[in-house]
């Protein structure tokens, strides 16, 4: 798979690249990168300005971005603008994504992107009900999600029961030591009867589902 990122701060993604399962991805060849900043296609190297019509604060020229998008897209690639009208990111999205073989990510900045921009993207994709300085990091949010699916990264069992996998969050997991500060690991778990202990992890599992739902919708917007 091939990922670009458009973004006013290419910078930004420098240490995404050295560490853990993105680092595994690429020294696999399983992804590589590419980082456009569209300050490059601007004449005066500026991609932002005021806004028509008043108001605080600048806006990205559709110009500089659009050109930054054409610069890289090919007949199977898929652009997703980074932004707070999108749908709700999610594992399902996170599945369907993984079948293309180009994603451009562009990440916005300011008070946002002229709104010219929805005739040259595939989609628009928020990462939750709140505000952030850039797209920088929700743009590595999605690439970090789908790189952990692609083959080889690791292993295909350690993300099968994974939370939102099944549509439940994960049970409990715990490791030494065996009691901490008065609260001990769960006996079962140290019985060796494989059996309870997936029935139990099953029950866990529910429960926690039960309390990340409850608490998602005491919390709605």
């Amino acid at each position: 798979m091939r990922i670009t990122f458009i973004s006013l701060f290419p910078e930004f993604f420098n240490e995404f690249l050295k560490h853990s399962i993105v680092k595994r991805a690429l020294e696999k060849k399983e992804v590589s990168f590419d980082f456009i900043n569209p300050r490059d296609f601007s004449l005066k190297g500026r991609a932002d300005d005021t806004v028509y019509g008043g108001g605080s604060g600048m806006l990205l020229m559709i110009e500089p971005i659009v050109k930054a998008i054409e610069s890289v897209k090919e007949k199977n690639s898929y652009v997703i603008l980074l932004g707070p009208r999108g749908k709700i990111y999610n594992q399902k999205k996170v599945k369907n994504l993984k079948k293309y073989k180009h994603i451009i990510l562009i990440s916005g900045h300011y008070e946002g992107i002229d709104a010219r921009i929805y005739d040259y993207i595939d989609e628009e994709i928020s990462v939750g009900e709140y505000i952030l300085t850039g797209g920088e990091i929700p743009s590595m949010i999605i690439a970090d999600s789908i790189i952990r699916l692609l083959p080889n990264v690791i292993k295909k069992e350690s993300h099968q029961n994974e939370s939102f996998e099944k549509k439940m969050m994960e049970s409990d997991h715990f490791t030494k030591p065996l009691t901490f500060r008065g609260k001990s690991v769960p006996e079962v778990l140290l019985s060796g009867n494989h059996k309870e202990i997936e029935k139990w992890r099953e029950e866990n599992s529910k429960k926690n589902t039960k309390k990340y739902l409850k608490e998602r919708k005491e919390n709605d917007f």
